[in-house]
């Protein structure tokens, strides 16, 4: 808007109407006094200020208002009829004026100033208005950076004062930080510490991991740069989202080494203990057999059914010891996995035959579902019958009330892997306790008393599927049934 000051209506009036032909927002004062508390209350782009005015002049009205931090940069155009000597043009620009305009007025040039003047007084409060924000956002930026450093050096102060030796790597998987404790086993904060020969690379660990966005938990041995001994630790690595996208990564390496000696302490003895054992059972078990052949019983005489239990224990007590002599092999690195090229169809076919076999075919009912994957795949025969052996019996023995077992298999060309679910509509697992129940000896306590067993067998499931490289897991609810699941990479 422009401000047109002079004493002189007809003045303002002439300027006004040639102003608004050309679209300009127009307002006016009639004295000095007026325009200054107008000015002092109203925006304008521009100042048309008449020179002779009484009680208080053009000159002094500019003084006035350049002293005033709103107006002191609104342009000012002066109008006179008789000041136009050197020293009054000179005065009017002293007083805060951009331009001096004698009387009469070439409409022309007035409207080439004005529009002048005007475009740059709308560019300077553009500008003004651009510096500003660009203030409030260089100074947002210098208080979240403030925020962050904090942040992070609180972070970082935690992770110092951790026992553990602890790190973060960037998206990409490199490392970006590391605590002290990191140097007594590393020289290099880019380079993980490293590992004994026997144990898995970390780093490649690490990067199937990344590569899924999946947590890396792992135990190894790592050096001591001082005393070069391997010590056990446990590795967990965990990403970090942020929108939805993984960030950064956190890591630690906790040392277990104690806990580790007094397990294998305990595993060594499980071993010798089991195979204590075996020697006698095999040859209880082969007693019996050759008494049923001597006495050669009726097969419904009662005589015969203690002999078919005494068989069904001491094949029962040759499961748990097969068990024990696995989590033994386990704990000391001498599970052996024969992977060979296999038709997963063909062992699962196998697995589901074998319970059939050793139960009611009236009370167990197995469904096949899903895409029956006839691929061959490398894979230890054996071991994954094992697991699904296992799988199958633990949906029959917590579905006392429902014997319905269903088989399913998803092949994902994608992630380049093979999916086996293994689904019952039993009692069900509570959600806290699922991660669980793939620990070593770990019983879900409320079927403890009801269903006998030792807890180990969905851990050497899961160690089994480990050394192949899948992933093993389940969902379930409780009183609704439970998926034991497993995923075979396909190469």
């Amino acid at each position: 808007m422009v401000l047109i000051v002079d004493d002189n209506e007809s003045n303002l009036f002439s300027l006004k109407k040639l102003l608004e032909s050309k679209d300009f927002q127009v307002d006016t004062a009639n004295s000095g006094e007026r325009a200054l508390g107008k000015a002092l209350k109203n925006n304008y782009a521009l100042i048309i200020l008449d020179v002779q005015m009484p009680d208080m002049d053009g000159f002094e009205v500019a003084e006035t208002l350049a002293g005033y931090s709103k107006t002191k940069d609104v342009p000012i155009i002066f109008l006179s009829a008789v000041n136009t000597e050197k020293k009054f043009i000179t005065k009017g620009y002293a007083s805060g004026g951009k331009d001096y305009v004698t009387k009469p007025v070439d409409p022309e040039i007035l409207m080439l100033k004005v529009k002048t003047f005007y475009n740059l007084q709308e560019q300077n409060v553009a500008m003004k208005k651009t510096q500003q924000s660009l203030e409030l956002e260089v100074k947002g930026r210098r208080e979240s950076q403030v925020t962050m450093k904090s942040q992070i050096d609180h972070f970082h102060l935690m992770l110092e004062s951790l026992p553990q030796i602890a790190f973060t790597l960037n998206e990409e998987g490199l490392v970006d930080f590391v605590n002290g404790k990191w140097y007594q086993y590393s020289n290099s904060e880019r380079d993980f510490p490293e590992t004994h020969p026997d144990d898995h690379n970390i780093s490649e660990e690490f990067e199937r991991c990344r590569k899924k966005g999946k947590s890396l938990e792992l135990e190894v041995r790592i050096k001591n740069i001082k005393t070069e001994d391997y010590r056990y630790h446990l590795l967990r690595v965990t990403p970090v989202h942020e929108d939805g996208k993984i960030k950064n990564w956190v890591g630690t390496f906790t040392d277990i080494d104690d806990q580790k000696k007094v397990e294998k302490e305990k595993d060594e003895f499980l071993s010798i203990a089991s195979h204590e054992l075996k020697t006698p059972l095999t040859s209880i078990k082969a007693y019996v057999q050759l008494l049923e052949r001597k006495l050669k019983l009726q097969k419904d005489s009662s005589e015969a059914g203690f002999v078919t239990k005494v068989l069904d224990q001491i094949e029962k007590l040759n499961t748990l010891i097969t068990d024990l002599l696995d989590v033994s092999k386990i704990e000391n690195g001498k599970l052996k996995i024969n992977k060979k090229p296999t038709n997963l169809e063909n062992v699962i076919s196998n697995a589901i035959e074998t319970i059939l076999q050793t139960h009611d075919e009236n009370k167990v009912k197995i469904k096949r579902d899903g895409i029956l994957p006839d691929i061959l795949i490398p894979i230890d025969e054996i071991r994954i019958e094992q697991v699904l052996i296992n799988f199958l019996t633990n949906a029959i023995k917590y579905s006392p009330q429902n014997n319905q077992v269903i088989v399913t298999t998803f092949v994902d060309e994608e992630e380049q892997e093979v999916k086996i679910n293994v689904t019952d509509f039993g009692i069900g697992i509570p959600d806290f306790k699922q991660e669980a129940v793939f620990h070593k000896f770990y019983r879900v306590e409320e079927s403890s008393v009801q269903f006998q067993g030792m807890g180990i067998g969905l851990f050497i499931c899961s160690e089994i599927i480990k050394q192949h490289h899948g992933n093993i897991g389940v969902s379930s609810k409780l009183d609704e049934g439970s998926t034991f699941y497993f995923t075979l990479p396909l190469n």
